[in-house]
This record gives C-alpha cells, structure tokens and sequence, in this order.
C-alpha cells in the first residue's frame, strides 16, 4: 500500500478512487436532477482527442423507458455470464465472485429500477486531410509503418474514439462516488446495440460506449482490489 500522507494532491480524490467499487445494488429513490446535471458536467470536463467535444450522453430516467430497456439487459446480462462470465477471473477466488454474480444477477434482476442510466455517445468526424497531408504522413512513417497503420486502421479508430469518450465516463463516475452515489460501467449492451440505439431513438451513425447505471446505494463503500503497484510497472522497458 502507498502512503499518501502528506501528499500535496487532495486526499480526498484518493480517498475516492481506492472506495471506488462497482456498487450493483442501488436504491429505487430518484436522483435529484441537479445531481445529474453535475454528472454530465463532470463528464464534460474529460479529455477529448483535439478537443473536438464531439461526446453526446443519453440520460434515461422515465421509468417507462428504463421498463422498457430492462428486457434487453437481462439479456445482455444473460449472455455474458453464460460466457465470459461463467468462469472467475484468474487470481480471483470462487467466494468472492459468487457475490459479484450475485450483485450482477440482483442489477438484472431490478433494472427498471434503476433511477438514472447514461449512455455515452461519440461519432468521429470525417478526417479533414489533404493529399499532401497523407503524403507527408507516409514520409513521417515510413513505408513499413505506413502499411500496418492502413491494417490496424479500424482498431486505430475505434481506440481514438474511446480516447475521446472514457475520460468523461471516468469522470462521472468519479464524481457520483463523491456524491455519494452508487454507479457500475458495463459495455455488455454492444452485444445488442441495434435494440438498444432502436430504444432509445439513437441515431444509426452514432456509436454507444457504455451503459452507466448510477443511484443510491444499499450497501457501503469499500476499498478496491487491486494488484500492486509493483506487480504492474516496467520501469523504462518491459
């Protein structure tokens, strides 16, 4: 464990992050909507690549809506522990994962309860490039390099994308724990993303990242598990 005392950063922030647990089990209460605007607003204030801002959130908390999309996460939820799911991580022991389990299946089980869910939205513009840009950029790289970044093209995308989306997502979910809201992200809903965008009015062009459900908790925060810091540096090479 690294001690923080007397760090010059907020205690308080890494107060918050090592409690930060995927809290499942929240209250039906409502969420007052100031304290969701906060949430957007925090989000808002993450990175975004070029500062392009292009991140859109849709906020579901008409119980019709959430009754309505509840089907289409028991579903996801369905498939995922029938799956990936099905089998503890390594290092993680059989206990403690029967009780995450348990907290997915009572999330699946409650959904439409859900006070608020946010799906945060994100289409990357088209790329503004000349000829000459494209030509100088094959100069920079070379013609090796050039040739595997036209192969990795989609994943190149797909993780600019993310890049731009994940550090608001982070955000709100660090500012809920310090609002004392319960909150988990999932991306179990691209296994039916079409339904979903279909649900919710989405556009076709717009791609989905996650599926936040955040309320008040039932039970308490608590401390992370995680590895150590020792067991994950590489110090100047791997």
């Amino acid at each position: 464990m690294i001690d923080l005392t007397g760090a010059e950063s907020d205690p308080r922030l890494f107060d918050i992050m090592s409690t930060m647990r995927a809290m499942r089990r929240i209250k039906p209460d409502p969420v007052p909507e100031d304290l969701v605007e906060r949430l957007v607003q925090a989000a808002t204030w993450g990175p975004s690549g070029g500062n392009m801002q292009r991140f859109e959130y849709v906020v579901v908390t008409d119980r019709d809506v959430m009754a309505r999309l509840a089907p289409l996460w028991k579903r996801c939820v369905d498939a995922y522990l029938a799956t990936t799911g099905a089998v503890a991580p390594e290092g993680m022991d059989t206990a403690a994962y029967s009780r995450m389990v348990a907290a997915i299946e009572y999330q699946r089980d409650h959904f439409a309860d859900t006070p608020v869910l946010f799906i945060p939205c994100y289409q990357f513009p088209a790329p503004r490039v000349t000829e000459e840009g494209y030509v100088a950029s094959a100069q920079a790289l070379g013609p090796a390099a050039t040739q595997r970044m036209m192969d990795t093209q989609e994943r190149f995308m797909a993780l600019a994308e993310g890049s731009c989306v994940y550090p608001g997502v982070q955000n709100l979910l660090l500012a809920a724990r310090g609002l004392g809201l319960a909150a988990n992200i999932t991306i179990w809903h691209l296994m039916l993303e079409e339904e979903w965008k279909q649900a919710l009015g989405i556009p076709e062009d717009m791609r989905t990242f996650a599926a936040l459900p955040v309320g008040w908790p039932m039970g308490n925060f608590g401390p992370v598990r995680r590895r150590p810091v020792s067991e994950v540096v590489h110090r100047d090479r791997w």
